[in-house]
């Protein structure tokens, strides 16, 4: 039966897929930058960091040579930062092994930073024409319906099920397209939020989940674990027209990159006087500023946040601080979007 969908699934991708800047190049790099920025985020959200990033560093040797504070500033608002380290990471290696050019290789695919089999199996199929299956939550989601499977979908048994599954059907002509066609029936079609368009799909007449009206009941997924809450408070300390930030650890949550100065647990306008006094500034005025959140995938951040002007910051050489008008910022400092709600405050004066 599973052999049935592929030319329907095929020749529907062909006259239907969205167009999107990465799409029909044949080009492995812009492969791969899309499949990592397209972890975790939207379609529509990715094309302009997709242009922006191709547009400073148009291949592998450019992504290899970027300086750290420059690769930052670029993935600036996707998230999951180490995700880009690890392409830095994978692109050193393709300069050194691979004369600059990502391997016509599965498996040398999968022995780079950061690619796991999803990511090695569409650059191989899209870019390459290698006939591998490349499984994604969307992939998973389609197959668990047309097979009206009951399995958990975030178990990797599972998984590899169905890559061995896809691999017996994949069509040695067109394996990027087959690939490709699982993927956007998933993202447009048989989607995750809200009801599956079950008329509007090409293969719907072999999926057992539509006969049987169980799509509504699959995929079948283990609850994801509580996240962990964490109170903080934001400082937005100003001197006029520069604010402070400054750089995080180099491991752990955020590690690198730059951040408004946070404590945790909720202060009050009190506490956080003396916490700024504890920072070897002086205090002029204080502000309370809007409550925000911010998610992770594990932890949620709660935050409240102050605005405080302090006293001129010229001689304070020895702080670990970084004082920054807002363009500046922009243009050469990465801050996470986790201060995103405070973030715009850097760039009007406090009030007193």
């Amino acid at each position: 039966m599973l052999n049935e969908i592929v030319q329907p699934l095929i020749s529907w991708y062909r006259q239907n897929k969205r167009i999107l800047p990465w799409r029909d190049q044949k080009n492995a790099y812009y492969t791969w930058v899309s499949e990592i920025m397209l972890q975790q985020t939207r379609v529509e959200a990715v094309k302009p960091y997709f242009l922006r990033f191709i547009g400073e560093l148009p291949d592998v040797k450019a992504l290899a040579e970027c300086p750290e504070e420059k690769l930052m500033k670029l993935w600036e608002g996707l998230g999951y930062y180490n995700r880009v380290r690890n392409m830095k990471n994978a692109a050193q290696t393709v300069v050194s092994e691979y004369s600059g050019i990502l391997p016509a290789s599965y498996e040398e695919l999968l022995a780079l930073k950061g690619i796991g089999s999803y990511t090695a199996g569409a650059i191989a199929s899209i870019a390459y024409d290698i006939p591998v299956p490349a499984v994604d939550g969307n992939v998973l989601r389609v197959f668990s319906r047309i097979t009206e499977d009951r399995q958990d979908i975030m178990k990797q048994s599972v998984r590899r099920q169905v890559e061995e599954k896809l691999l017996e059907i994949m069509p040695k002509e067109a394996p990027g397209d087959f690939n490709q066609a699982l993927m956007e029936l998933g993202a447009v079609v048989c989607v995750p939020n809200g009801p599956a368009r079950c008329t509007e799909c090409p293969i719907a007449e072999f999926c057992r989940a539509y006969h049987h009206g169980t799509v509504d009941e699959l995929p079948v997924k283990a609850p994801k674990k509580k996240r962990t809450i964490e109170n903080r408070t934001v400082f937005v300390i100003q001197d006029g027209e520069r604010t402070a930030i400054h750089k995080r650890p180099e491991e752990g949550l955020l590690a690198g990159l730059y951040e408004l100065p946070n404590a945790e647990g909720h202060l009050s306008m009190d506490e956080a006087l003396e916490r700024v006094k504890e920072m070897a500034l002086e205090p002029l005025y204080i502000e309370a500023l809007p409550e925000a959140k911010h998610i992770f995938s594990h932890i949620e951040w709660r935050m409240t946040g102050y605005r405080i002007r302090v006293s001129s910051l010229e001689e304070r050489k020895e702080s670990s601080f970084i004082f920054t008008e807002k363009k500046q910022s922009e243009k050469q400092y990465a801050i996470p979007s986790a201060f995103r709600a405070y973030i715009k405050y850097m760039k009007e004066k406090s009030g007193k």
